[in-house]
């Protein structure tokens, strides 16, 4: 039998710590994400795997903000975090950035999840709407576009669910 860990066993790291650690060469690029609370998700989950920055596009609400924060647990104020009025504009700056652009989406010649095998350079993975997904813009200006297999009837996941399983597959 197992037994749970209590907080202060899992040797978690100060905020000031988390700011000061090495990150992970990805960013998580928002494309008009309308959910508060999956955007807050967004935040908690770049923060369990230290990722480099949260690019939030378009209608994405920024911090502060109180439903963000309800699922960001304060993420949102340790994880490094930029606001462009377009996901084309930050698309464009992350390229200049020596970013690889790659979509997270249902596309022709998509790459499957678990075949993805990210370049030497930093990735940026674009998740989009909650409704539309990645903008046809946006994916053009991709170099790759990476989807997650999915076996049901729906062929649909929650933005939030898909980060997770996306930067899942990325970091390990």
């Amino acid at each position: 039998m197992s037994r749970k860990l209590l907080n202060e066993e899992l040797g978690r790291v100060s905020a000031e710590e988390f700011k000061q650690q090495v990150k992970r060469p990805v960013a998580l690029v928002l494309d008009n994400v309308r959910s508060q609370h999956n955007i807050g998700a967004a935040f908690r989950t770049a923060d369990a795997f230290a990722i480099r920055e949260v690019i939030l596009c378009g209608i994405c609400a920024t911090p502060p903000n109180a439903e963000i924060h309800k699922s960001a647990l304060g993420a949102e104020n340790t994880v490094a975090w930029r606001y462009f009025e377009t996901t084309l504009q930050a698309a464009q700056q992350l390229k200049n950035e020596g970013y690889e652009l790659v979509a997270v989406e249902q596309a022709e010649n998509s790459v499957m999840l678990n075949k993805f095998t990210p370049t030497e350079k930093p990735c940026a993975l674009i998740f989009g709407n909650e409704v539309r997904g990645v903008a046809q813009e946006v994916v053009n200006e991709c170099s790759r576009c990476v989807e997650i297999p999915q076996y049901g009837t729906k062929h649909s996941l929650n933005v939030s669910v898909s980060i997770g399983v996306a930067l899942w597959e990325v970091c390990r």
